[in-house]
């Protein structure tokens, strides 16, 4: 089935099914989300719902899209991407390690991940909604501080790979398996600081990388 058209989905009806879902994704999982818990949720029927959602996983790759834009909007927001290649890197890195400890992002990622086989457009949805949109916008970037001479970027797709795996370092892996829950600040630090400052040595320029230490002078 088709979506409803967009001059539907608006109002406050719309915003409380999406609130509504999104606790009871998080909550329950894809498969065990039932049309009746998330309708309770939201405080709409289930006519109301199907009215705007008739299959669920049009529903879940709203939920998806949504936040996925407000965390994209806020970081858009915030960040001045005219500022130093450094800066607007070490601002990008604690969006990117913030969304990536979100119990949100955690949680979506461990459901597409259990539902892969059987919804592989689950996964599909959450990767065009987040991590394709990141990877274009920090290409976006990559590009301009190239043609500014601040870095040296052939290939910006693959370094916006490359920085986003450098902000997974210790923090998301063990967040994934669940070890920890909540990390310091000098721990966040730790990661951005040293994602910038390997992303910096590979692709940085004179003007940007960081220097070399001399070897220590003989007696």
């Amino acid at each position: 089935m088709t979506a409803k058209p967009d001059r539907i989905r608006k109002g406050r009806k719309f915003d409380q099914v999406l609130e509504g879902a999104r606790d009871i994704f998080l909550r329950d999982g894809f498969e065990r989300a039932s049309v009746d818990a998330i309708a309770r949720a939201a405080g709409v029927s289930k006519a109301t719902l199907y009215n705007y959602f008739p299959d669920k996983r049009l529903l879940f790759s709203e939920v998806l899209r949504r936040e996925c834009d407000r965390q994209a909007g806020a970081a858009l927001h915030e960040i001045d991407m005219a500022a130093p290649a450094e800066t607007v890197l070490k601002s990008a890195a604690r969006h990117i390690v913030s969304a990536l400890l979100s119990e949100f992002n955690q949680a979506v990622f461990r459901i597409c991940v259990a539902e892969s086989e059987r919804f592989p457009d689950l996964g599909a949805a959450f990767y065009q909604s987040g991590p394709m949109r990141l990877r274009s916008e920090i290409a976006a970037f990559l590009r301009e501080a190239t043609r500014r001479g601040e870095l040296s970027v052939e290939d910006e797709t693959l370094a916006a790979d490359q920085f986003a795996e450098l902000c997974k370092a210790d923090l998301y892996t063990r967040r994934v398996f669940r070890l920890d829950n909540g990390f310091a600040e000098d721990e966040i630090c730790r990661v951005i600081d040293g994602a910038v400052a390997v992303f910096l040595a590979r692709y940085g320029t004179d003007r940007t990388r960081p220097p070399r230490l001399s070897p220590a002078a003989g007696p």
